[in-house]
């Protein structure tokens, strides 16, 4: 045998001196990160050994063992799955990887109550670690399954561990030892060598898993029975009246690593030529990574009960990634690489039958209570309308589930269905806008015709927006229409121009308007009256076909080369400026004094909408000059 010391890595030390030295409400979270780990190991095992044939392992009788010494105060988790080699315990167990960063202990420093660190601990996976809360010193013992010899891993949470290489075999599995720090007998609450206060814990944390985890007698003896401490029921196959709403709740906490209970639980069952049983959960907050690539998708898939693989992409479209939950199917081939599984044609009908189903019940959820799906929508909705670009399939339900914010009501957002029944007499088209915030869209040149006219507008603030509107084109043969592209004709009203009027102004302008046009031709393919402005001298628009200035960014943002598109300069004629450039063009000569107005001009009809003029400090020069002409 040999034994080699080694240090921890230095936010690994600081981790674990957070974990040892801090007070959480809830140290009881240690043993149920101790029985997941024991049931993965399980679960592992089961897989490899319908896998392999050949492998040399025990899988008689897969259970997972508690084991107390009151006197010795020890406590023993104990498994007979997978097990470790020593490489594997030397790379996952002696150092926290990628879990040890600044980041996750500046979040466990903010967690000052229990919930919100038992979330961070099974949220950064360091769950092996919270040992550490109630132990002074953490052995493990491990050998994996067909391989000779075993690993013994031991460490007081200071600055070290060690390694030993076992020659004699150990048992197949696992073990970890906990070394409990000295009895309090003012806490009897937390002793946790006593048998009531283990029930207790694996009734509440793991009372689903699959496998039997059982509690040694405690007196040693060994003809003793090994009493079962859970149900091993799982909720999706228990019948709905049966289950609680705390019991769904601690199913999501355990596999989603939220401490936060779900905002809505979904159950479906199919039956008939392929049955599978799904459990699925809304959650009440977006993750931090949500939008990330390193973002881990997907819900938990089962065969018959048998653990297959975490996070099954393949089961969702990747617009519900937020989704949680457990997929459990009768009959699916366990022989099969991730790769063939995401192509299995019974996957693909799980995968549009669940998306349907989850679409379906945010519907429901706004009708039921619209102050939760509000919350939901807040959370998801940018993601959710990812599905009107990839899910053509389903934009139907996502559309009939979707609301967007609108100017008819600033506290209330509206679906398209509602929208096209308040449409005025007259109007074909559902109008739009995209921005930043709401705030800049309302304070858009291009919003001033729908504003006086009270025409409705949809205000788009997410990057996602840019995008879907375009794939989906029509909603109950209406053209969804953008109010900062193309021309604009809302229909006579009061105050507007008449034919007649606008023939008129044309001609008045036209002079005028081919001159701008040559003197902008490399920012501008156009410069005409507009129809869309009642107060601002300018706006820049887009031809109906173009893709918008904040798209072209998007594209450009992911690496992809896209054209500059000119737009078109719209002028108000019944703007004092305007009307200005047109009389001091008809009334000289000599039009190059009015090159920096017409430059200006263009500038702040940039501005206006968000972006930035091609040269802002020449811009910035030419108007400090004008105001300093007109002090």
């Amino acid at each position: 045998m040999s034994t080699q010391t080694f240090e921890f890595q230095v936010e690994a030390r600081q981790l674990l001196q957070l974990m040892i030295h801090s007070i959480y409400s809830n140290r009881d979270v240690f043993l149920r990160e101790l029985v997941s780990n024991a049931s993965d190991a399980l679960d592992k095992l089961r897989i490899a050994a319908l896998r392999d044939d050949s492998l040399d392992a025990d899988v008689s009788d897969l259970h997972i063992l508690i084991e107390t010494d009151p006197e010795a105060r020890t406590l023993t988790v104990r498994d007979n799955g997978i097990g470790m080699s020593y490489d594997e315990v030397s790379e996952l167990i002696g150092t926290i990887a990628n879990s040890g960063t600044a980041k996750l202990l500046a979040e466990l420093r903010e967690a000052k109550d229990g919930a919100g660190a038992e979330g961070l601990i099974g949220q950064f996976g360091v769950g092996f670690y919270s040992s550490f809360m109630v132990a002074d010193e953490v052995t493990l013992v491990t050998r994996r399954a067909g391989e000779g010899g075993g690993t013994r891993w031991t460490s007081r949470g200071e600055g070290t561990y060690t390694l030993e290489r076992l020659d004699e075999d150990a048992p197949q599995g696992t073990a970890v030892t906990l070394h409990l720090k000295p009895a309090d007998p003012d806490d009897q609450l937390h002793d946790y060598t006593a048998e009531w206060k283990l029930r207790e814990i694996v009734k509440r944390y793991s009372d689903f898993i699959t496998w039997p985890v059982r509690l040694a007698p405690a007196d040693g003896d060994g003809d003793g029975e090994a009493a079962a401490l859970n149900s091993m029921k799982a909720l999706w196959a228990r019948p709905r009246e049966e289950v609680s709403d705390d019991e769904y709740h601690e199913l999501y906490k355990h596999i989603s690593h939220d401490w936060r209970d779900p905002l809505e639980t979904i159950r479906l069952q199919a039956e008939g030529t392929f049955e599978y049983q799904a459990l699925l959960f809304l959650p009440a907050h977006a993750p931090h990574d949500l939008f990330t690539r390193d973002h881990k998708r997907g819900v938990q898939l089962y065969v018959k009960r048998v653990f297959i693989m975490d996070d099954c992409e393949a089961l969702l479209p990747s617009y519900l990634r937020f989704v949680k939950g457990v997929v459990d199917a009768a009959d699916l081939s366990l022989n099969v690489s991730r790769e063939i599984l995401q192509q299995d044609r019974q996957i693909q009908r799980m995968n549009r039958r669940l998306a349907k189903k989850v679409l379906a019940s945010v519907k429901d959820l706004r009708t039921a209570d619209p102050e939760r799906y509000a919350t939901f929508w807040k959370e998801f909705g940018a993601v959710v309308k990812e599905g009107l670009v990839t899910d053509p399939d389903n934009r139907d339900a996502i559309l009939a589930a979707a609301t967007f914010a609108t100017t008819h009501d600033e506290d209330a957002p509206t679906t398209l269905k509602d929208y096209v029944e308040r449409m005025g007499e007259g109007q074909s088209d559902i109008y739009f806008m995209t921005g930043e915030s709401r705030q800049a869209i309302e304070n858009s040149p291009h919003m001033e015709a729908f504003r006086a006219k009270g025409v409705e507008v949809l205000l788009l603030t997410d990057p996602v927006d840019e995008v879907w509107v375009d794939a989906v084109g029509t909603f109950d043969g209406k053209p969804l229409r953008s109010v900062a592209k193309g021309e604009i004709d809302l229909g006579d009203g009061a105050g507007d121009t008449s034919d007649a009027e606008r023939e008129k102004l044309d001609e008045e302008y036209a002079a005028v308007l081919g001159w701008l046009s040559e003197r902008l031709a490399d920012d501008v393919k156009e410069v005409r009256l507009s129809s869309r402005l009642t107060v601002s001298p300018a706006c820049v628009v887009s031809d109906a076909d173009d893709i918008t200035p904040a798209l072209e960014n998007m594209y450009r943002a992911m690496g992809q080369e896209v054209p500059a598109t000119k737009r078109i300069l719209e002028l108000n004629p019944g703007h004092p400026l305007v009307r200005g450039l047109k009389e001091a063009y008809t009334g000289r000569e000599d039009h190059a004094g009015l090159a920096e107005t017409a430059e200006l001009l263009h500038g702040l009809a940039v501005l206006a909408e968000g972006g930035q003029p091609k040269d802002p400090a020449r811009f910035v020069k030419l108007m400090a000059d004008r105001l300093e002409r007109a002090l």
